[in-house]
C-alpha cells in the first residue's frame, strides 16, 4: 500500500515483545533469524527464515544456529504461541530472543502485508 501512513501501536510492556514497527526494523537486520511458530499455517511475513512449530522450538532452533546470542525473532498469529516459544528459548539460555507482540493480527492492523501461501522457507518441524 504505497503512500499509506503506517499506524503506530502502543509499546508492549515486555521489552522482548516488539511492536510491528520494531519487529520490521529488527527483522531486516543482517543476521536476524525470523521464525514463524504458528500452527497450523495461517500466513507468513515476508523474509521469514523458517517455520518451527512453537512446541518444537527447543529442538528446531539448534538446527538453525548453535549461537545462543543470535538474534531470534518469533511470531505467530496472535502472539500466544510466540510468547510460549520465546520463554522456552530464554529458559534454554538463548539471550537475544524477541517476539512480535500481537502476532500477525497486530502486523495487519498497521497495514503491513502477510503472505497467504508459505514461501520456500525451511521447515524444521518433525
Amino acid at each position: 500500500m504505497a503512500g499509506m501512513t503506517v499506524g503506530t501501536s502502543s509499546p508492549p510492556s515486555d521489552p522482548r515483545s516488539l511492536s510491528p514497527e520494531e519487529f520490521e526494523v529488527r527483522s531486516a537486520a543482517v543476521g536476524a533469524i525470523v521464525i514463524n511458530v504458528h500452527v497450523p499455517f495461517e500466513g507468513e511475513i515476508a523474509g521469514t527464515d523458517a517455520f518451527i512449530p512453537y512446541d518444537q522450538v527447543a529442538t528446531g532452533i539448534p538446527k538453525l544456529t548453535s549461537d545462543r546470542t543470535a538474534e531470534i525473532l518469533l511470531y505467530c498469529k496472535t502472539g500466544r504461541m510466540s510468547s510460549i516459544a520465546m520463554n522456552e528459548l530464554v529458559d534454554l539460555g538463548y539471550t537475544n530472543v524477541s517476539e512480535l507482540a500481537g502476532g500477525i493480527d497486530a502486523w495487519l492492523t498497521t497495514a503491513r502485508e502477510v503472505l497467504s501461501e508459505p514461501s520456500t522457507v525451511q521447515s524444521t518441524s518433525g
